[in-house]
C-alpha cells in the first residue's frame, strides 16, 4: 500500500486542482471509504494527531477517551469519510458521522421529574394553621396539614425514583447511540494548518493510522501495467512515463547531473535535472517514484 500511497500522494501534491481549501479537500476525500488501523474513541473528540511533532500521538489521552466512551469504530472497520473541516490548527477528519457529541446530539443523561406541588388544600391549611387562635382546632388543622406534606413527600420520593430509572435508561441509550455515531481524526499542528495542504499532506499525516484503499484502486484503474514498470535499460525517451523508480530513469539518461531533496509531509521529495544526447529532462520523485517531469530539446 505505502508505495502506491506515496507514488499517489506526490501526484496530488503536484497537480493545481489540489491546492489548499477546505472545497478541494472535501471534493477528493468526502464519500470515500478507508480502513481504520486503531480502535477510536465512540465520541466528538476522537484522536489528536500531531502531525508537526516528533511524537505523532498521546497515547495516555486516546486510552482514557477509549476507557470513558468506549469504542465506535474497530481497527480493520471499513467506514465512510464523512466530513472535512479546516479549522485554525486542525484539519478534522469525520468518519462515519464524526462522534457523538456534534450539534443536535443530547448528551445530558439526566431525567428531571419535577417534585410534586403543593396542592390548594395543603395551602389553605397553612393560613389557616397560622391564623387560628384555638388550640384545639389548630392541632386538627395541624394533623391534616401534615397528613398532606407525607403524601406529598411519598409522591416525591417516587417521583425521584422514576427520574432516576428513565436517567440510567437514557444513559444506556446514549452509550448505545455513540457506538453507531462514527468518530474522528483531529490533525493538528503547532502554528496554523500549513498553506497549500493537500490531499498528499493529509494521507500522510494519517499514514499510520488509516488505509486509503481508494487511492490504491484508483491508481490500478488508470493503468493496465504495473505502477513501476519493468524497462530494459536501453530503452529511449519515448518510454519515459510516471511511475518509474529513479534507477529505470537513470537507466535512460545515465546519471542526474544534479539532484535536490526536501519534504513534502513524512515523503521525502527529490529533484533531478538529467541530460541525454539532445534532451535534457527535469524531473520530480517522491520515495524514489516518478510523478512529475519535463522533457526539452537542449
Amino acid at each position: 500500500m505505502r508505495p502506491v500511497l506515496a507514488a499517489v500522494c506526490a501526484l496530488l501534491v503536484a497537480s493545481p486542482a489540489f491546492a489548499q481549501s477546505e472545497a478541494a479537500l472535501k471534493e477528493f476525500f468526502e464519500g470515500k471509504r478507508v480502513i481504520a488501523r486503531l480502535d477510536m474513541p465512540a465520541a466528538q473528540t476522537g484522536v489528536d494527531v500531531y502531525a508537526d511533532a516528533r511524537r505523532t500521538m498521546n497515547f495516555e489521552e486516546y486510552s482514557n477517551r477509549l476507557k470513558a466512551v468506549g469504542v465506535s469504530i474497530r481497527a480493520g472497520d471499513t467506514v465512510m469519510i464523512t466530513r472535512i473541516k479546516i479549522k485554525d490548527k486542525l484539519v478534522e477528519f469525520q468518519l462515519g458521522g464524526g462522534g457523538y457529541g456534534t450539534a443536535g446530539d443530547d448528551t445530558d443523561g439526566s431525567v428531571y421529574v419535577p417534585g410534586a406541588p403543593k396542592t390548594s388544600r395543603e395551602k389553605t391549611l397553612e393560613r389557616e394553621v397560622k391564623n387560628e387562635a384555638d388550640a384545639a382546632r389548630r392541632r386538627r388543622l395541624q394533623g391534616d396539614l401534615d397528613d398532606l406534606r407525607r403524601e406529598r413527600e411519598r409522591e416525591d420520593q417516587r417521583n425521584r425514583v422514576i427520574s432516576a430509572t428513565a436517567s440510567e435508561e437514557k444513559k444506556r441509550r446514549i452509550a448505545e447511540q455513540r457506538l453507531h455515531a462514527g468518530s474522528r481524526f483531529n490533525i493538528r499542528y503547532q502554528g496554523a494548518v500549513p498553506a497549500g495542504l493537500t490531499p498528499a499532506g493529509v494521507m500522510a499525516a494519517l499514514a499510520d493510522f488509516v488505509e486509503f484503499p481508494f487511492v490504491e484502486e484508483g491508481v490500478r484503474s488508470q493503468t493496465a501495467r504495473p505502477l513501476v514498470p519493468d524497462l530494459q535499460p536501453a530503452a529511449g525517451p519515448a518510454s519515459l512515463r510516471k511511475g518509474m523508480t529513479m534507477q529505470q530513469v537513470s537507466g535512460i539518461f545515465g546519471e542526474p547531473e544534479k539532484t535536490a531533496d526536501h519534504m513534502e509531509g513524512r515523503l521525502k521529495v527529490t529533484t533531478a535535472t538529467f541530460a541525454r544526447d539532445d534532451h535534457r529532462l527535469d524531473a520530480e520523485f517522491v520515495e524514489g517514484v516518478l510523478i512529475k517531469y519535463s522533457l526539452s530539446s537542449k
